[in-house]
Parts: structure tokens; C-alpha cells; sequence
């Protein structure tokens, strides 16, 4: 008769003795063991393995998110407070495990835990409340007071932006759709990097791959061109390239440009790329350089750039004082409005920008919930301007600033007058009923006045009107379908209002007065807006009458004496623009 198997009793008595024992690799894990514990019965070559695996995970960690290796660098002390917490989950483990060794485990655990209070320590000292930190975050940018007549050059209308960034891009996606063989493999980035470009203010932004297939099937030829928005003409172009682009955002492995110079520059720490041309057209990436002057994390400045080659990967390092003039993006926007705003906010101390407020500003918003600036081309170089308000955030400015972006040099205007944001609404307000909407104001002077000017655009984005506002009066809000249309009708308001004398006006006026027989016209309709084009007897220069604003020209036949004001005529421009019917 076969005996009985042991009963369930029995097993679990069998388990236990074998897990006092300590037991063998074939025996059953009593429950409640932990991970730890199956780690202590590996073998020393298991443990090697396991110890190279988590090196190699690190390693291709590292070359993948390519974090700065500097100190002053919030990314790598993000790793190294993740792995010094993880030593200290380990070692108490140990140590509430182990009761011969516990006393060794808590020792242990002061050299990660080192390294964590240094992090904290470090951000005390790069507090403003630290004392003697905020006279430090104050002088981060010296800013020193202008004369705005003296230092911004009287409006020169053939080199005035009439479009925004938001316009570029519909301007370039337009441009793009008509190079079939582009629009299937590429898409345009969202860079558009607004940049001085032999003397235009341009918009200029690469071509990307439009998804994943199409970088593995164009990575060998890589990215053929760019795109080119002229601000002032409105005209977008194509620019292809004689040799690709092969170091961009849209390459994912080794050719990905942020990490290239990353890991060719491991200890920088480098702040937000923008993309520019040289004067001859060829591409590059311009990557400033970070340091922190205050404690370990604080008072963010720039003292170099670093220039990648698009299309060759060569990198060259420039101290700031040594950039290229072409380079218009040293100093990131960003970096300029945070760097201001310390020296608004802490100029009197730091108890004084909670409590007094004494002297305390700011720069002025922006719309949607972005920072408010534009930009001015004044030589060779970009301007990045800002109005100056009170941090009570009323809706006038006590000034405006100016900074140059490649050297960082800063100037403050005290013109009190309208903000931003007031001036767009004036100038919605006086076209209320198209419903137009304005774009962010750029500078001007215009005959000695601090002027905004804003484009006015229909709901498809595209620029239908413009408009000039008297920083000081924004109440005097003058309209034009062109440029100079425009400019005349400010200058005559000017004049109306006080502010300029006639003779100044006419000083101030470039246009200069037309008439004669004519003979031909013909209408034409460019940008949804209609425009007659008229020449007259014995001069070969197109005259271009725009609609709505010209609207008498409709009256006129080919043999009719005609007078009209318009701008000045030069060699370049295939067409003149009248701004006015006399």
C-alpha cells in the first residue's frame, strides 16, 4: 500500500527551516523577502554585470539628455540630488536590516547626504533676500539714461518692419508651398530668428524634417534650405543652399545640434540658440554662453557665444566682446527683460520691493500672457526694445530701454507716455469697425517724437493697414494704407496738435510732390487689396495708388492731369508708392 506524501503542514515546516538556513538558490523565497536580500545571494561576477549595465545606463543617459557638467548647472545637480536620495534610501535599508552593521550604514549615509545640503546651501546664497545679493542682482545690467533724439536715428520708411513674426510665418508657409518637392519630405521651423541681414531686417528660419521617415530617408543629404522673410517688403523666399544643413533640432541622433555642442563643450552651459546668417548668406547656430555671478544658481549673465556651422558642425568659442558683427543674438530676450526686471525690482534694496516699492518698475507685459518687446535695426545691429512702467501696473510707461543684443548695452529713456498695450488699442479703436487687429509696436523717431507704429491685420492675418501713435499723446492715433501714407497723416497731426511746427512737418516729409499727363493705368489686385498703376507721359516710373485709402484715383482716365505726393524715387524700386492726392 503506497505511503501518504507529506501534508501541507509538513511543506511549510520545510520552508521555514529552510529559510532559517538561509537556504540554497533552488529553494522557494520565504515571503516577505525583499530585493535586496536576492541581491546578497548573487554571485560576485552577477553583481559586476549588474554594476557595468547601470554604468552603460548612465552613460547613454547622459549622451542622450547631455546635461552641463558645470556646478552652477541646475541639470546635473537634478542627477546628482536623484542619486545621492537613492544612496540614502539604500543605506537605511541596509542599516534597518543589518544589526552589526547599522552603525557603518548611518555613517555612510553623511556622503550623499553631503552633497544635498550643498545644493540647499547654494541656493540660500543665490537668494535676494542673502544680504548684499540684491545690490548684486541690481548691477547685473548697467543701464545708463539715452537721448532719445541723439541716440535712435530719424525712421528711414524703406528699412521700417511692417510685419510680425505671426505674419512671417504665414508669409513663409506660403513661400514653402509653392516647392512641391520640399513640402513632402520638410516642414519650416518655428525659429524665425529676426536678425539684421546685409542691412534688411529679415526673418529667417530652417527647414526641419517632417516626421521620422523622413529624416531616415533624406539624413544623407540633409536639409537643403532656408527660409527668408523680408519684414519690410513682405516678400518670402526659399534660399536653397549650395551645402545642407546636416547639424539641426530635427536630427535625433549624434547630428542633433544641441547635443553636438553640448558634448564638444561638456562643462558650458549654454542658453537659448537662435539662427542667423552671415553676410553671404551661409548658416549657423548661435549658442551664448551662461555663468552665474551670484552665489551658485543666481545672477544669470552671458560671457560668450559659440558658433555652430549648419552645415559642417565646426564650432568656434568668442569671448562676447569678440563676436562677429554679424551676429545679432548674443544675449537672449528672455535673459535681457529678467536681467532689467532685477535691477527695477532691487536697485533700493530688497525689503524695499515688498514693503516701500519705493522707485521700484518694470518692463511692461505683454499680450497673451507673453513678454512685451520688439526689436529695432539700428546699424549692424538688432535692438531689443521695452517699455518701463510701475509695478502697480497702471497703463502708462515712465520710459522705454534699448539694449543691444550683441554687446549687451543697455540704455534707458525716460519718455513717459502710453504703454504697449494702450497705444494697440488706440490704434484698434480708431478702425474699430473693420475690426482689424494691431500688432506689437515697434520704435520710432519720427522728427524728434518718440512714435509707436503698428501694423493693423485682417482676421487671416494679413497686413492691411498701419498706424502711428504719439508715445507721449496716444490720443493722436494716425492711420494709413501705406507706410508713407501713414507717415503723412501723423506729420500733419503733429502739427495740428502743437507738437511740431508746419515748417518742421515738411522738414520731417519724405515725400516729394508729382504731377503730369496721364498715360496709361491699370488696376490690379495684390493681397486681396485693389491697386491702380499709373505712369505718366514722359516718365517711366510706375506709380502704385492703393485702395481703400486713394480711392479718388478710380475717377481718372489715361490724357487726365493728375498731382499727387509720393515717396522719393530711387533705382532699386520697380514701383513708387503715392501716399497722397493733391
Amino acid at each position: 500500500m503506497p505511503s501518504e506524501g507529506p501534508s501541507l503542514k509538513d511543506l511549510f515546516d520545510q520552508m521555514r527551516r529552510g529559510g532559517e538556513k538561509g537556504g540554497g538558490p533552488g529553494d522557494i523565497p520565504r515571503p516577505g523577502s525583499s530585493l535586496f536580500d536576492r541581491l546578497a545571494t548573487w554571485s560576485r561576477r552577477a553583481l559586476i554585470v549588474l554594476a557595468i549595465a547601470v554604468v552603460v545606463a548612465l552613460v547613454a543617459c547622459y549622451w542622450w539628455f547631455h546635461p552641463s557638467l558645470s556646478l552652477q548647472s541646475m541639470q546635473i545637480w537634478t542627477w546628482i540630488v536623484g542619486i545621492c536620495l537613492a544612496a540614502l534610501l539604500v543605506l537605511s535599508v541596509l542599516a534597518a536590516r543589518s544589526v552589526k552593521s547599522a552603525k557603518l550604514f548611518r555613517r555612510l549615509m553623511v556622503i550623499p547626504a553631503a552633497p544635498i545640503v550643498g545644493f540647499v546651501v547654494g541656493l540660500l546664497l543665490s537668494q535676494p533676500f542673502f544680504p548684499g545679493n540684491a545690490e548684486r542682482y541690481a548691477s547685473v545690467l548697467s543701464t545708463t539714461d539715452g537721448v532719445f533724439e541723439q541716440d535712435i536715428e530719424e525712421v528711414d520708411y524703406s528699412e521700417v518692419p511692417v510685419i510680425d513674426r505671426d505674419s512671417a510665418i504665414l508669409l513663409g508657409n506660403r513661400a514653402m508651398g509653392s516647392i512641391p518637392e520640399y513640402v513632402s519630405q520638410f516642414e519650416i521651423a518655428d525659429t524665425y530668428s529676426q536678425i539684421n541681414y546685409q542691412g534688411r531686417p529679415v526673418r529667417v528660419s530652417p527647414l526641419v524634417y517632417a516626421d521620422l521617415f523622413k529624416w531616415f530617408s533624406n539624413r544623407d543629404s540633409g536639409i537643403p534650405a532656408y527660409v527668408l522673410v523680408d519684414m519690410v517688403t513682405q516678400e518670402a523666399k526659399v534660399v536653397r543652399l549650395d551645402e545642407p544643413i546636416l547639424y539641426s533640432d530635427s536630427e535625433p541622433l549624434a547630428r542633433n545640434v544641441d547635443r553636438h555642442v553640448q558634448l564638444s563643450y561638456p562643462s558650458l552651459m549654454f542658453d537659448q540658440k537662435s539662427f542667423e546668417l552671415d553676410e553671404d548668406g551661409h548658416p549657423w547656430w548661435v549658442y551664448p554662453v551662461q555663468r552665474r555671478t551670484i552665489g551658485t544658481f543666481g545672477g544669470t549673465d552671458i560671457y560668450a557665444v559659440v558658433l555652430v556651422d549648419a552645415c559642417t558642425g565646426e564650432t568656434d568659442f568668442y569671448a562676447v566682446e569678440e563676436v562677429p558683427t554679424w551676429v545679432d543674438r548674443a544675449y537672449p530676450s528672455d535673459l535681457l527683460i529678467e536681467q532689467y526686471n532685477w535691477s527695477g525690482m532691487y536697485a533700493n534694496g530688497w525689503l524695499n520691493s515688498w514693503l516701500g516699492q519705493e522707485g521700484v518698475v518694470c518692463t511692461t507685459p505683454g499680450t497673451n500672457g507673453q513678454l512685451g518687446y520688439n526689436y529695432i535695426a539700428q546699424g549692424e545691429d538688432i535692438y531689443l526694445y521695452t517699455g518701463v512702467t510701475s509695478v502697480t501696473a497702471d497703463d502708462s510707461s515712465v520710459g522705454f530701454i534699448l539694449v543691444n543684443q550683441r554687446t549687451g548695452e543697455s540704455h534707458f529713456y525716460p519718455v513717459a507716455g502710453a504703454t504697449e498695450a494702450s497705444a494697440m488699442a488706440s490704434a484698434e479703436g480708431q478702425l474699430q469697425n473693420l475690426r482689424y487687429q494691431a500688432t506689437y509696436p515697434i520704435l520710432l523717431n519720427v522728427a524728434g517724437q518718440p512714435t509707436y507704429f503698428v501694423s493693423l491685420k485682417d482676421d487671416a492675418g494679413l497686413v492691411k493697414m498701419f498706424a502711428m501713435i504719439n508715445i507721449e499723446q496716444y490720443q493722436s492715433v494716425a492711420t494709413g494704407s501705406t507706410v508713407e501714407e501713414c507717415q503723412e497723416a501723423y506729420l500733419s497731426l503733429l502739427a495740428a496738435d502743437g507738437l511740431l511746427s508746419e515748417q518742421e512737418a515738411a522738414d520731417a516729409s519724405v515725400t516729394v510732390e508729382v504731377s503730369g499727363t496721364i498715360a496709361t493705368i491699370a488696376q490690379a489686385v495684390v493681397d486681396g487689396n485693389s491697386h491702380f498703376y499709373v505712369m505718366l507721359e514722359g516718365d517711366e516710373t510706375i506709380y502704385d495708388f492703393a485702395l481703400p485709402g486713394l480711392l479718388e484715383i478710380v475717377t481718372y482716365q489715361p490724357g487726365d492731369e493728375i498731382a499727387f505726393r509720393c515717396g522719393e524715387k530711387t533705382e532699386e524700386a520697380a514701383t513708387v508708392t503715392v501716399a497722397d492726392l493733391l
